[in-house]
Parts: structure tokens; C-alpha cells; sequence
């Protein structure tokens, strides 16, 4: 279940307000917010030769039923058929960017201790969430927010992570029945080095072994990867991120 959940994360993640997942023993539809690709995604393929043309129309009619354009496919390690990046590609999908590589790590033992001058703690007001968006925005270098709006959803929760007093990293986990998958890890700069990141990752496996489901599972982008195998995940599958955009 670990793999599985580390390979196909939006599978096995507990749905969020008005988030919507088709699952059937073919594929699995999670569709999220808004229309585009990070919030239409579908995983875990299960198909034979001859399916592939079939699903993705299947998928495609889903999504327009719901006034959606595009969607992202991400081909995991037991993905079939073998070829299915191959047939994709055949058929139009291009890679994600910046990347379309991601690798399924896991870690199922206490992380590595935090720093003692890092403290995090969840977000719950709006103030809070804005500070977790802005932080987010300038990490991944896209328009700062100017508002945020908190929705309690236990199973979905964000974190900050404060030096002296000031939040300087954000990330969020999703609370599943067999393991808590992280998101959304992003450190300001200027607050680079500091161990915030690894607080991050503590605090989530707290919260993980106090509901009694002690593993952590992410889909690490290059540069995550190496923070995280040293802070003792480990690598247990590859996904290949592709985009489709069909109207």
C-alpha cells in the first residue's frame, strides 16, 4: 500500500471540499478546484493493449461533462501497457514543465530531528493561510496571493514553519487510511539552510504517528529528492508526468 500510495497519490488522499475522484479498475479521475492540469489528474493504469485511445476519450468526456480542457497523466512504474509514455506521447500529450519526472519515495521510520530555533505549527487563520500561499508563490517564482481563505478540513492541513518569530516555509499533508502524503514543501530564499524543510517533515510524522498511520509517502521533484533520501525516505517508484490538453 505504500508503493501504491507513493505511485498514485491523488488515489488514496482524502478528497477535500469540492474535489470529485472517479475510480474504476481501469483508471482514477481526481479532479479538483478549477480547470487545469495540476487540478485534473489521472493515474493508476490498468489498461490492455487496446484501451488506451478508448480511456483517454472516457476521460475526456468526464471532464468536458464538468467544463474542463485539460488534464495531467501520471505513468507510474506499474503502469500498463509497458509503452503507455510512448502511445501517449503518439497521441499528443507532451511533458509537464519544468520537469515531467518525479520519483515515489517513502519513509516509514522517525525522520531526522529537527533544529531546536525552527517552530511549526498549522495554519488556521487567514492570516496564516496568506502567509502559506505568499511563501509558496515566491518559492516557485509565481504572483504573490492577496487573500486566502482557510477551509477546516482535518484530513487536509497546512503547516508554517517560523524562524525568529517569522513564518519562512510552508507545506501541506493529506491524512489518509494508510499513509500521509505530503505536498507543497517551499522554503522563502533568504531562510534557505536554516532546517526549516526539516521541521516541516518532522511535524508531519508527529501528527502522522499520533492518528496511528506512521508513514510518510511523496513524489519528489530533483530538487527535493536529495533533502529528502537524507532525511531517510527512500526511493520506491518513477512517475512520468504528461499534460493533455484537449480543447
Amino acid at each position: 500500500m505504500l508503493l501504491e500510495a507513493a505511485e498514485n497519490a491523488n488515489t488514496y488522499t482524502p478528497l477535500g471540499p469540492k474535489e470529485e475522484r472517479v475510480v474504476n479498475d481501469r483508471f482514477v479521475l481526481w479532479m479538483g478546484r478549477g480547470d487545469g492540469a495540476g487540478w485534473n489528474v489521472a493515474q493508476r493504469f490498468r489498461l490492455r493493449e487496446n484501451d488506451v485511445e478508448p480511456v483517454r476519450s472516457e476521460i475526456h468526456a468526464i471532464l468536458r461533462a464538468r467544463g474542463r480542457t485539460v488534464c495531467s497523466w501520471e505513468v507510474g512504474s506499474s503502469a500498463t501497457p509497458a509503452d503507455l509514455v510512448e502511445r501517449l506521447l503518439g497521441l499528443g500529450l507532451v511533458d509537464d514543465e519544468p520537469t515531467p519526472l518525479a520519483v515515489g519515495m517513502v519513509l516509514a521510520e522517525p525522520p531526522a530531528e529537527p533544529p531546536p530555533d525552527v517552530e511549526v505549527r498549522r495554519a488556521t487563520t487567514p492570516e496564516e493561510h496568506l502567509a502559506a500561499a505568499r511563501i509558496a508563490a515566491i518559492a516557485f517564482g509565481m504572483p504573490e496571493p492577496t487573500a486566502a481563505r482557510p477551509e477546516h478540513d482535518p484530513n487536509n492541513v497546512v503547516y508554517l514553519a517560523y524562524v525568529d518569530g517569522e513564518p519562512v516555509a510552508r507545506a501541506s499533508a493529506s491524512f489518509g487510511d494508510h499513509a500521509v502524503s505530503l505536498f507543497g514543501g517551499s522554503t522563502l530564499p533568504e531562510a534557505r539552510g536554516r532546517g526549516a524543510y526539516r521541521a516541516l517533515v518532522a511535524a508531519r510524522w508527529a501528527d502522522a504517528v499520533e492518528r496511528g498511520i506512521p508513514a510518510l509517502v511523496t513524489q519528489a521533484s530533483p530538487m527535493s529528492r536529495p533533502i529528502l533520501a537524507r532525511l531517510g525516505f527512500r526511493e520506491v517508484c518513477e512517475i512520468r508526468i504528461l499534460v493533455d490538453a484537449f480543447d
